[in-house]
């Protein structure tokens, strides 16, 4: 659980690191890519113990995917909110999709290597 919360956290930064500025398209490119390397920073510091942590429990790939539907279910409330973005029924089929590709990932046996 600790490492869904951290995804979770991590995935919020990111999604307004690399969406946010749409909201000041007027402002110089170099002040927002400065500003959204700086909410990034952020991003990294929940991301990397979020995978160091769940490294002990799950392989890479599975957190690799479990990292993507956390992402879009991030992605999600975060344009809702910022943006007034609804979500669709071909987006949510798209999600619906991912979350059968977590189903499998930890289905298919894999364990953690020793």
């Amino acid at each position: 659980m600790k490492t869904v919360i951290l995804l979770v956290v991590s995935n919020a930064f990111m999604t307004v690191a690399w969406y946010g500025h749409l909201k000041y398209r007027q402002e110089p490119l170099a002040i927002v890519i400065f500003s959204s390397w700086g909410i990034a920073l952020f991003e990294y510091m929940f991301q990397v113990p979020a995978n160091r942590a769940g490294a002990r429990r799950f392989t890479v790939t599975q957190l690799k995917i479990m990292q993507e539907c956390i992402t879009l279910a991030v992605f999600t409330i975060v344009t809702a909110l910022l943006f007034h973005e609804r979500l669709r029924w071909n987006s949510a089929i798209s999600y619906a999709l991912l979350v059968g590709a977590v189903y499998f990932a930890f289905r298919s046996g894999e364990k953690r290597p020793h």
